[in-house]
């Protein structure tokens, strides 16, 4: 006998807007207004707004699954990394530091 749910395929997104189409236009607007230049999608001020919009998804998350322990893991590593990454700019911009945090509403 099966259990519920095992083997089940999961719900489809509604039709017409997939949550990939979302989290590749939203990314998309994360690189655009961060970027200190054109084709830039490696700066550390842009990718210290991608790991905050991914830490945001993930205390949504948490809010669901408290108990996920597993990626509670990963969430930690991702903060650790944008803390590394605001070091470096805080050290040799010191203006674009205080802009980031601003846009992002980062408190420091």
């Amino acid at each position: 006998m099966k259990r519920p749910g095992v083997g089940q395929k999961p719900p489809q997104p509604i039709e017409g807007e997939g949550t990939r189409d979302v989290e590749k236009q939203k990314k998309q607007e994360i690189i655009e207004k961060f970027s200190r230049r054109e084709n830039d999608q490696g700066s550390a001020s842009v990718q210290v707004a991608l790991l905050t919009a991914r830490i945001e998804e993930m205390n949504e998350h948490f809010r669901d699954h408290p108990k996920d322990h597993h990626s509670r893991r990963g969430l930690l590593k991702m903060v650790g990394r944008r803390r590394r990454l605001l070091n470096y700019i805080r050290k040799n911009d010191l203006e674009r530091y205080r802009w980031v945090i601003q846009e992002l509403g980062l408190r420091h």
